[in-house]
């Protein structure tokens, strides 16, 4: 299986202003894709956070499994962490993101409006990877398509100050992947689900992952997608994805049929989808 490793120029540059930044700050923003909650979390960010108070929003909350989002929040909860899931696109429960912010530096705040200042304003940054729509989130936060946005991994390249309402200023920052998967298992979740570019991967690798995970996880949506049976569900992923490919039209250009999966996956032909479960650490890094 080929490595997915993704870490161009650009990306370097945003971890070392990033490291920078961080001390202009009170709290942070982490986003990540409600699909993979934990293989989108950047480690190599979260080690520069120094203790800062942070909230977890899992954006896409609208594609992935509405139940397995239940049980990620919970395990956020159980560690300490603040968490919500909203679906950006549609402004669901973005205001609770302020609120949540508020609560959590009510503290500092207090102090500050004891030191004379009426309106205290809170600094956050945004951080999260690529395409998992920090952009869309501060555009719907600021009321302006100030933030650039797109579907696909890397769209924002440089770091920018937007102003929510009267006492919040927002620092986005460019989605940042770090140098290499050190479990690869990470790298094809993010692939079959878009976050990485796909000239980085091997289509066939995460197709055939895909498969297998949704032949375990979700055999049903397999049936309805693509007319399936039961003696069709028992053969390997591999045998599997050549019956596909004959059944599709594909022949032996098993490349398209892999393509294609992948596209299904993504567009939401398979309906929604969580490729991960919480452990027992997971949100509690």
């Amino acid at each position: 299986m080929t490595n997915i490793n993704w870490f161009p120029g650009h990306m370097q540059k945003a971890r070392r202003e990033v490291a920078e930044r961080i001390k202009q700050v009170d709290i942070v923003f982490e986003v990540v894709d409600a699909r993979v909650p934990e293989s989108s979390r950047n480690p190599m960010l979260l080690s520069m956070l120094n203790q800062k108070p942070r909230i977890a929003i899992l954006n896409k909350a609208d594609l992935a499994d509405p139940n397995r989002t239940k049980q990620w929040l919970a395990a956020y909860q159980a560690a300490g962490q603040s968490a919500l899931a909203i679906d950006a696109q549609h402004a669901n429960r973005l205001q609770q993101v302020a609120q949540l912010a508020t609560q959590q530096l009510a503290d500092k705040i207090a102090r500050k409006k004891a030191r004379g200042i009426k309106n205290p304003h809170i600094r956050a940054m945004c951080i999260g990877i690529p395409n998992v729509g920090k952009s869309t989130i501060l555009n719907r936060l600021v009321h302006k398509n100030i933030a650039v946005t797109g579907n696909r991994p890397g769209v924002t390249k440089n770091q920018q100050w937007l102003k929510a309402g009267d006492n919040l200023d927002l620092l986005d920052t460019p989605g940042i992947l770090w140098p290499k998967f050190e479990n690869q298992q990470v790298g094809l979740r993010l692939a079959l689900s878009g976050a990485i570019a796909d000239t980085v991967f091997n289509d066939d690798d995460v197709a055939l992952w895909g498969l297998e995970y949704f032949m375990r996880e979700y055999p049903a949506r397999l049936r309805k997608a693509y007319g399936l049976n039961d003696a069709d569900l028992a053969l390997a992923p591999n045998d599997l994805m050549v019956h596909l490919s004959d059944k599709l039209g594909f022949g032996e250009e098993y490349d398209r049929m892999a393509t294609r999966f992948i596209n299904d996956v993504r567009k939401g032909e398979l309906g929604r989808y969580t490729l991960e479960v919480p452990e027992a650490d997971h949100a509690d890094a």
